[in-house]
């Protein structure tokens, strides 16, 4: 009789080097699974204890190329299986003029935000076990169309609508699909920010929603949910109404 060894689940999790990313491998260590923390940032990574470090550019396809072999072989030497990706890597920059209108700007953020996950994509989700989760890092900024927000909410709406798809697709394959939508989440990228954010929340708090929603295998994950409510409430308002409301105004 040939004896199987019993395999470890294991979570995949890009922009693991600081922020939301870094608050999740953290509490995903916490709670006894495999980490394999991504990102350019090696010595960061490294500083990750008790997660194994993946370096890597998800802009650059032969970069993640290469990652996947590595992962694969990561995956069969210490008997893991991959049971959740979240592809949490992201940027996000804002359109200050939008009559002058920056088109380098806009590409930036939409190769970073939405063609690099389809190079995780492509390389990742075949190397995900039968009854796994993948997370896709969208925001709560696909519910109300926000001043500047043109790249960042347009690269945000395409990956939630890449996950509704995507879930359609990989349900025969038994691959679940989360979109997660956080609302304000104190990040280094956030703390750029030049406005008010409600209700903000801290890395860790959004990690521990995260964690939760993809363990339950939630389609949609949003929080703080004062906050997600509100939006989604609001967009059902007339589109003639919501542009009188957050229109920037002239002094």
């Amino acid at each position: 009789m040939v004896m199987t060894t019993a395999k470890s689940p294991a979570v995949l999790i890009t922009g693991a080097s600081s922020g939301i990313g870094l608050a999740l491998a953290e509490h995903y260590i916490s709670k006894g699974m495999a980490v394999i923390a991504c990102g350019r940032n090696r010595h960061a990574l490294q500083n990750i204890s008790g997660a194994t470090p993946l370096e890597f550019d998800i802009t650059d396809s032969v970069q993640v190329q290469a990652a996947a072999t590595e992962l694969k072989q990561l995956l069969l030497d210490n008997h893991w299986k991959l049971q959740q990706v979240i592809l949490n890597a992201g940027s996000c920059e804002y359109i200050d003029d939008a009559l002058h209108f920056d088109s380098a700007l806009f590409a930036r953020v939409i190769n970073t935000n939405v063609v690099a996950m389809g190079y995780c994509l492509e390389h990742f989700l075949p190397l995900l076990s039968s009854g796994a989760q993948l997370g896709l890092m969208s925001s709560s900024a696909t519910y109300l169309p926000f001043p500047r927000a043109e790249a960042y909410g347009a690269s945000k709406a395409a990956i939630s609508y890449l996950g509704r798809s995507l879930r359609v697709d990989l349900a025969e394959h038994d691959i679940g699909v989360s979109v997660i939508c956080p609302g304000f989440v104190k990040t280094p990228l956030t703390d750029k920010n030049d406005f008010a954010m409600p209700m903000q929340i801290t890395a860790q708090q959004a990690a521990v929603a995260i964690f939760n929603g993809m363990n339950n295998q939630r389609k949609e994950i949003h929080f703080p949910g004062k906050f997600t409510w509100l939006l989604k409430l609001a967009s059902l308002l007339p589109e003639s109404l919501l542009v009188s409301l957050l229109a920037k105004k002239s002094n």
